[in-house]
């Protein structure tokens, strides 16, 4: 696999080198996600995945090693998920900067999808769960480094376009947050956006442009 300043391209700590273990993982992780997605953060336990996934506690014990295994494996597994997003979005064109955008509106996409999975990533939705270090290190390295070279492609000579990403992300990152925060609360009156994903998507397509015209990316 490819490596990044020295990072594998996928964390290694919880992966098995037998086909059939991956793809027995793959099916508990499957269903972490999908409770995660539907119960949120509190039905996220042992029991609640085992169950899911039609297998016994004892059996997600031995596959994971217990709670912060299984929380590891799943936080990797949608770092993962993310890193295809930004790898589906059309392939480069002649336009640097439409592309850089397809990458934004994919990663809002991917948010949307499922606010529960957004936040196990970003926040500390589980207030108990620090993930790993080094798997931590692994997954920004392999995933953000699909944003890196986009932003390289249209970085001003002289401009770090590590530097442009990271400012850009935290941008996108701070409008889907909000959005997921708003979106999720009764609606008042007199706020800046109509309750709507349209009126929301809007403001996060122009937020974007307004942050790559402000960083001078250009074509």
């Amino acid at each position: 696999m490819a490596r990044v300043k020295g990072v594998e391209s996928v964390a290694t700590r919880h992966l098995s080198t037998q086909p059939a273990e991956q793809h027995h993982r793959r099916r508990f992780l499957d269903a972490a996600l999908a409770v995660l997605t539907d119960r949120g953060v509190a039905g996220l336990t042992v029991r609640g995945v085992a169950e899911r996934a039609g297998a016994s506690t004892i059996t997600v014990y031995t596959r994971f090693g217990g709670r912060v295994g299984l929380l590891d494996a799943l936080y990797e597994r949608a770092f993962d998920l993310l890193r295809e997003d930004l790898r589906a979005v059309p392939p480069e064109t002649d336009d640097g900067i439409a592309d850089v955008l397809e990458v934004a509106q994919a990663y809002r996409r991917f948010a949307m999808a499922s606010p529960a999975r957004y936040g196990l990533m970003f926040e500390r939705s589980i207030h108990d769960y620090d993930p790993d270090p080094a798997l931590r290190a692994g997954v920004v390295a392999t995933t953000f480094v699909e944003f890196v070279t986009k932003i390289g492609r249209v970085s001003p000579p002289g401009v770090s376009a590590r530097d442009c990403a990271y400012l850009l992300w935290t941008s996108m990152h701070g409008l889907v947050s909000v959005e997921l925060t708003i979106r999720s609360q009764t609606h008042i009156e007199d706020w800046f956006l109509d309750p709507t994903a349209e009126a929301h998507g809007r403001m996060y397509r122009h937020g974007v442009l307004a942050m790559i015209t402000g960083l001078g990316l250009r074509n």
